[in-house]
């Protein structure tokens, strides 16, 4: 590249040395801002013409659907250009062989046409000769290279007496092709990867898809599918699974899935809700007992743990368990044996542990309600379940889900508008799935009409508050569904001093059942 070259053309005083490093710094600059080679590509196109007057430059890049046919039948296309109408553009399609740009398809090599008018092979395909200046046109095209094969053409005129060599023109575009070259190879990279992605997450879900079907969960949201992905990948181990989360976030199916995607799936699956047994028959429903152990055990009886042997056992609400019973379900977790309530023969279990909790063990140690060891024991893989909260994209296919199987069962043609269930979604669901699943029933039951819109849901619908209120239904006569944190420890001292320590009276004068008074007494650390 020389320096302070003049042309006709240019204003005077052009120096052209100056012009080719501010063409490369704009260029470059370009690149830096963006690597879409469409925006970088046009751009050099138009500085090519604006500072050194390679004008009508053209990107003339094959298309992809003919690389695979023979050579005589692969075409290529102006993709880019400067200077040109689109009806120029939409005429520039070339043959391997065809023209000038069609030989240097074909060949590799740059093609100079010093006077367009004077060589039979220039087509004039793009721009009619009246369409270009009346002086002498040449024509430069230059191979654009991808992984050394060609598979693209940078072109441009040039008005031929101009006092700047031609060499320089040849080397600023030799290195504007090169470019090119790399830029379209950064494209294909990227391409490439999407496709692998996209096709590597459009397997997953289909996975995950699958596995909802079969464990009979509902939903694609990314928090249902983060849950899922993580039971699967510890399905196939005999470790503990811990399933953390709020109430009524599906733990049963959780724990089923699990079952049903590890090898013990042919094996039984027991599940046991703590918070049901009084804590009196704890051992023996658990471990079971002998004939004899106590009066009315006329005959012995396997627990659940026995009768879980080979499968699955699901202990949910497991912080209910008492401590004295934590001592033993550790012994029987760690051994792999039980002794029957009355009996002295150990008996030999093998039994995956399940078990969920709402609450926080790891206060409940603290607290002195829950063992440590046992603690440890079960938070091998801790998995938590999102809120329905945190599950929006799924309310409308659960919504539906219930409402079918409402359908179903109670002999209903209830159907839900689009206002409807969009009313569904917008609303935070305090109770998670299960509120929205007796909702939904509650909805089939009493609802007057088959469609329902949003305006005959909402009087079926929980208040902030969380009353549910369904059309003639007396005050008090459903329930409010309150949170864990729904009264301060100062309000439940309040009411049972009011009441004397009577717990079921304290607990109806807040409005709550006598399980959800002593479980916020707990949390309170009041109990």
């Amino acid at each position: 590249m020389q320096s302070q070259r003049t042309d006709p053309d240019a204003p005077p005083g052009t120096d052209w040395h100056a012009q080719e490093l501010l063409l490369m710094r704009e260029v470059m600059k370009l690149v830096g801002r963006s690597l879409a080679p469409a925006f970088v590509l046009r751009e050099m196109l138009h500085l090519m013409s604006e500072l050194l007057g390679l004008n009508r430059g053209r990107m003339v890049l094959a298309n992809e659907a003919s690389l695979g046919s023979k050579v005589s039948e692969r075409t290529a296309s102006i993709r880019h250009a400067y200077g040109l109408t689109a009806e120029e553009v939409q005429r520039g399609v070339f043959h391997w062989g065809e023209g000038i740009t069609g030989r240097v398809l074909a060949s590799g090599l740059p093609a100079i046409v010093q006077d367009v008018d004077a060589e039979p092979l220039f087509l004039f395909r793009t721009v009619p000769r009246d369409r270009l200046p009346p002086q002498t046109v040449a024509f430069i095209a230059l191979p654009i290279e991808v992984n050394g094969v060609t598979t693209g053409v940078l072109a441009c005129h040039r008005i031929r007496s101009r006092q700047r060599h031609l060499n320089d023109d040849l080397a600023v575009l030799r290195i504007l092709a090169t470019l090119a070259g790399q830029l379209l190879r950064l494209e294909q990279l990227v391409a490439e990867q999407t496709r692998q992605l996209v096709a590597r997450n459009a397997a997953l879900a289909r996975a995950l898809d699958s596995a909802s079907a079969r464990y009979g969960l509902i939903g694609r949201s990314p928090a249902l599918l983060q849950a899922l992905s993580e039971l699967e990948r510890v399905s196939q181990s005999q470790a503990t699974v811990l399933l953390l989360g709020e109430s009524g976030t599906g733990k049963e199916l959780f724990a089923r899935a699990v079952h049903l995607a590890s090898g013990r799936h042919d094996q039984p699956f027991i599940k046991v809700n703590c918070s049901a047994i009084p804590e009196t028959l704890f051992e023996s429903e658990l471990f079971g007992y002998e004939k004899g152990a106590f009066t009315g055990a006329n005959a012995a009886r396997a627990g659940w743990f026995e009768q879980a042997n080979g499968g699955t056992i699901f202990l949910d609400e497991i912080g209910e368990l008492p401590l004295a019973m934590q001592s033993k379900l550790l012994r029987t977790l760690q051994e792999g044996t039980l002794v029957r309530l009355g009996g002295t023969k150990e008996l030999k279990v093998n039994v995956r542990l399940v078990a969920a909790t709402n609450r926080e063990l790891a206060a409940e140690v603290q607290a002195g309600r829950f063992r440590q060891d046992l603690y440890y024991r079960l938070n091998v893989i801790p998995i938590r379940l999102p809120s329905l909260r945190e599950r929006g994209e799924d309310i409308r296919a659960l919504a539906l889900h219930f409402v079918n199987r409402a359908n179903q069962a109670h002999q209903r043609n209830v159907n839900l508008a689009p206002d409807a269930l969009a009313r569904l979604e917008a609303h935070p669901w305090p109770g998670n799935i299960r509120e929205l699943g007796n909702l939904i029933e509650r909805l089939v039951l009493l609802a007057d009409h088959t469609l329902v819109t949003a305006e005959t849901l909402e009087p079926f619908m929980p208040a902030m508050s969380g009353a549910i209120t369904p059309p003639a239904s007396k005050a008090g006569e459903v329930r409010d569904y309150q949170s864990a944190h729904s009264h301060s420890a100062q309000a439940l001292q309040g009411a049972l001093a009011q009441h004397q320590g009577n717990q079921s009276r304290a607990a109806q004068s807040l409005g709550l059942t006598l399980r959800q008074f002593s479980y916020r007494l707990r949390k309170a650390g009041l109990r």
